[in-house]
């Protein structure tokens, strides 16, 4: 069982498990987190001060695609 995503995780890195880098956490609402796969260093700098957003090109994570949730975001080897 892996820690919640709760608003903590907005701004984090999301890595895959060999630790390639996939986007930012834009937003996290209802258990799901909005991953940008290619921010902006200004989309960089809000989520890390917690201003939450997400627009089209954002995909999807849920809880239980999650290996582990600390300073990054590490998703799951067999999504």
């Amino acid at each position: 069982m892996t820690a919640p995503l709760t608003d903590d995780a907005v701004g984090k890195t999301v890595v895959d498990v060999e630790g390639k880098e996939l986007g930012i956490v834009a937003k996290v609402e209802n258990d799901r987190a909005y991953v940008d796969p290619d921010p902006s260093l200004a989309e960089q700098t809000l989520a890390s001060v917690g201003w939450e957003g997400e627009d089209d090109e954002d995909y999807v994570v849920t809880e239980d695609m999650l290996r582990r949730v600390d300073n990054e975001v590490v998703l799951r080897g067999e999504l």
